[in-house]
């Protein structure tokens, strides 16, 4: 990374959508522009958790404008993250398809554990080096997000479904603040958190940060009513809670420091912090600076070389979690990133990376079942929470485990319109034929290219009677992508 790079963040949140521009210099950020929209996407989801239509145009209106912004930027460059909302709609393959063709970048969905560690890095890079236990708490529109760390380390995380949007729908939808509404949102906040008070109880941190939207309005508030700046005290969340309860309504609250969008769910944002304070025994609370966009921003730089990248970690940890056999594993992976270069176009080396790791984890079903384990593990990578990957990204590697074997037409959507797809699934299988005998295979002189829809796998004179099952297995490969809308051609000598 050059200094002088921009880099850009866009935070698709419950309440707001948030895009920041920062520059990079000596491996630092610095901020260059920030922009935010008050979208309420999260009161856009109806009884069926489906977003309605006039939910999903705020939003692609409000992404059509960062894409303006955004223009002439590198893919590279640009992450765009969705949470609890986008989790939770049923018809979000709808509304990220559009938005990501607005926005002009790819959107990511990312889970509970994984926003909540893109939280804990915001928060950590823009505070003082310091070796301080710290609680992070992230109280956002539909979900809370709850962090221990030290330093860059988040240590444990945890993800839960309540947020300022979604208590204030549910408990002050009319706008009426009473002590019954508050008292009944505390408590069913509890009853969703009480479950982390076994983990993040009060002598596993030193200091408590608050981050992103409720913590930095209720930061604002009590610091324009004299208490001091950046902080949340006990009795400070008191007085407010008192304020809110004599105004009786939401449209009459009348506290310096409360901007209007803040004001439709300040009710549910209170009840929440007052929950956590009280389950956490937390007597007062930082105002952290960072929060989940600046934590993208970041894990850009972690994510632009290998040996950097969370996610290779993460595949390791996989891997001895399912006991895969790691030298079958490697093995797969290198055969099948060789014949992937082969025949990809150029700036193909993070294609080739995700294939590496899906080779890596091809046998992760195995610990279940030796007859289908391509299937369980398409299931584990689909339904594990695996930091550094984002839903989609999990689901991309679950379809070439699930691809490595059988037939190809399972997967004929992914394949219609995806030649990298095509590409990195033909690249695997063959490698998994070409390594039946859990040996370094001979592939010398073996080559793959790649004209249009042809796929050409060529050998040298010899190499057929040499290995005859290895050609057989090629052979098969044939007759497996037939019927597809990629042709497969064999020159076997």
């Amino acid at each position: 990374m050059h200094n002088g790079t921009l880099l850009a963040a866009v935070d698709l949140g419950s309440n707001s959508f948030r895009l920041e521009i920062g520059r990079y210099e000596h491996g630092h950020i610095q901020r260059m522009e920030y922009l935010k929209e008050t979208v309420r996407l999260g009161n856009g989801l109806d009884e069926e958790f489906n977003l309605t239509p006039e939910a999903m145009q705020r939003g692609w209106d409000c992404l059509a404008r960062f894409g303006e912004r955004l223009a002439g930027f590198e893919r590279a460059q640009v992450r765009a993250v969705a949470t609890q909302t986008l989790r939770e709609a049923r018809n979000r393959e709808d509304f990220l398809i559009r938005g990501g063709e607005i926005l002009g970048y790819p959107i990511d969905v990312v889970s509970g554990p994984e926003e909540a560690r893109l939280i804990y890095q915001g928060v950590a890079r823009l505070l003082p080096q310091s070796d301080e236990r710290r609680l992070v708490v992230d109280i956002g529109g539909r979900s809370t997000e709850f962090i221990l760390g030290q330093q860059f380390n988040p240590h444990t995380v945890a993800s839960f479904r309540v947020g300022s949007v979604a208590w204030s729908t549910r408990y002050f939808a009319n706008g009426q603040f009473t002590r019954q509404a508050f008292m009944a949102a505390e408590i069913a906040a509890k009853a969703v958190l009480d479950e982390a008070l076994g983990t993040f109880r009060p002598e596993t941190w030193d200091i408590a940060y608050g981050s992103s939207g409720t913590a930095g309005a209720v930061g604002d508030i009590l610091f324009a009513a004299g208490g001091p700046q950046g902080l949340i005290t006990l009795e400070g969340l008191e007085w407010l809670h008192d304020r809110l309860l004599r105004a009786h309504h939401a449209d009459r609250v009348r506290l310096e420091g409360l901007k209007e969008d803040r004001r439709a769910v300040i009710g549910g944002g209170i009840s929440v912090l007052r929950a956590v304070f009280d389950l956490l025994e937390i007597r007062q609370m930082q105002v952290a600076q960072g929060a989940l966009r600046q934590g993208a921003l970041y894990d850009l730089l972690d994510r632009e070389q290998p040996e950097t990248d969370l996610r290779t970690t993460t595949v390791k940890g996989l891997m001895q979690r399912f006991s895969v056999d790691a030298a079958q594993a490697e093995r797969v992976a290198r055969v099948a990133s060789d014949l992937f270069t082969q025949a990809a176009p150029q700036n193909s080396e993070r294609a080739a990376r995700k294939l590496q790791w899906a080779a890596r984890l091809h046998e992760i079903g195995g610990i279940i079942s030796h007859s289908e384990y391509h299937r369980h593990g398409a299931y584990i990578l689909d339904h594990t929470d695996a930091a550094g990957f984002a839903v989609s990204e999990l689901h991309r590697l679950g379809a070439l485990v699930l691809g490595q074997r059988g037939k190809v037409r399972k997967l004929e959507a992914a394949l219609i319109n995806d030649p990298g797809f095509a590409l990195q699934l033909l690249s695997l299988r063959m490698a998994v034929a070409l390594c039946h005998a859990r040996r370094d295979p001979d592939v010398e002189g073996l080559s793959l290219q790649t004209l249009g829809t042809r796929h050409t796998v060529s050998t040298r004179a010899g190499w057929t009677a040499a290995y005859p099952q290895s050609a057989y297995l090629l052979r098969e490969e044939l007759v497996a992508w037939q019927k597809t809308p990629w042709e497969l051609e064999l020159r076997l000598g």
